[in-house]
């Protein structure tokens, strides 16, 4: 199988390489460069967001700095 590159070096995934991998559009895919030169095309997953990005944001709005100052220096 073989495919052409265009003048802004971009080539066409061959329908079947597509298929075999699931490749739809949107699909992220990837380059990796084997020991022996070659170059692999590998379709991404679906990043897993980590720990922190799950939560982040969802503890609310809390005091100002002006209320924080306040409660520090004991002026309640």
């Amino acid at each position: 199988m073989s495919t052409t590159v265009t003048s802004k070096g971009q080539i066409t995934i061959p329908k079947r390489v597509r298929d075999l991998l699931g490749i739809v559009p949107g699909s992220k895919i990837d380059f990796e460069r084997e020991s022996d030169g070659r170059i692999v095309l590998v379709k991404l997953g679906k990043k897993v967001p980590s720990r922190f990005a799950k939560v982040r944001g969802s503890a609310g709005k809390g005091p100002s700095t002006d209320e924080i100052m306040a409660l520090l220096r004991g002026e309640s």
